[in-house]
């Protein structure tokens, strides 16, 4: 069964325009242990991703994306001159997990947070939940079908 999520990235670390020109990419850095969790035992290949762009002047949704390698080890958290080292990582029991995730489309219109927390049928998706910073979240097919109809 195909699951629905949405990844949040900073626009200028890396953002759906990224992603186009460079077609698929790990999504690396994450620090968070229910994020790590999804990665690593729940997100699978084939499944859809709607691409978040976060802490910016327009939080929301620019496009979509398509999960084409499950969980694996972050190699990032065992280079120590990379931003997301984590000295306490054991190469033989890896903390973090790392999907691979491909370009499918830049929406036509963005749907900004501000669209999402005033559309009803929105009410209780993970985003707009009060301390919810993840940023992996599980979404319903029809969230994330909502969205889309949004853009």
């Amino acid at each position: 069964m195909k699951n629905y999520w949405l990844f949040k990235s900073e626009p200028d670390v890396y953002s759906i325009d990224d992603l186009e020109r460079d077609g698929t990419t790990f999504w690396d850095g994450v620090r968070n242990y229910e994020a790590r969790n999804y990665l690593r035992d729940k997100v699978k290949k084939g499944d859809k991703v709607l691409f978040y762009h976060s802490n910016c002047e327009v939080p929301g949704v620019y496009g979509v994306c398509e999960v084409v390698k499950e969980g694996y080890p972050d190699f990032t958290q065992f280079d120590p001159k990379n931003k997301y080292y984590d000295p306490k990582s054991n190469p033989n029991n890896p903390t973090w997990f790392m999907v691979d995730v491909k370009f499918v489309k830049k929406l036509k219109k963005p749907v900004t947070l501000e669209e999402i927390k005033n559309n009803p049928k929105l009410k209780n998706i993970r985003l707009v939940q009060k301390g919810n910073r993840l940023s992996i979240i599980p979404l319903t097919k029809e969230e994330f079908d909502e969205i889309l109809k949004m853009s």
